[in-house]
């Protein structure tokens, strides 16, 4: 099970960073989300996975972590208004530049 975990943040994680280096802005929006999605597994499972235990300390003998559940949490809604105020700042720049080339540039131009 960790073996698949591990497999699954890396996979996130390139595949988040080989989209962050593409030239448009919808790819680089969906690195970010693939990224942040790898890092909020991270945090998860870096809490030891545990299935049928409480999250707080109570009258049984093994207890669950709620720290890194509470980090994911925090994460997504921090991860979400991340990826709106992105693809608004993409809308923007794509009026403002006719193109939504990273740089600005059509894909054919040399840069100076």
């Amino acid at each position: 099970m960790e073996a698949l975990i591990a497999i699954l943040i890396g996979l996130l994680t390139a595949a988040g960073i080989y989209l962050l280096l593409a030239a448009r802005t919808f790819p680089v929006v969906l690195g970010l989300t693939l990224l942040s999605y790898g890092v909020n597994l991270f945090l998860f499972a870096s809490g030891r996975l545990s299935i049928g235990q409480p999250p707080v300390i109570g009258d049984q003998a093994g207890y669950t972590d709620p720290l890194p559940q509470a980090l994911v949490l925090t994460a997504i809604v921090i991860g979400f208004a991340m990826t709106a105020f992105v693809i608004m700042l993409a809308l923007k720049a794509r009026a403002e530049l006719g193109s939504d080339h990273v740089d600005g540039r059509e894909p054919g131009e040399v840069g100076e």
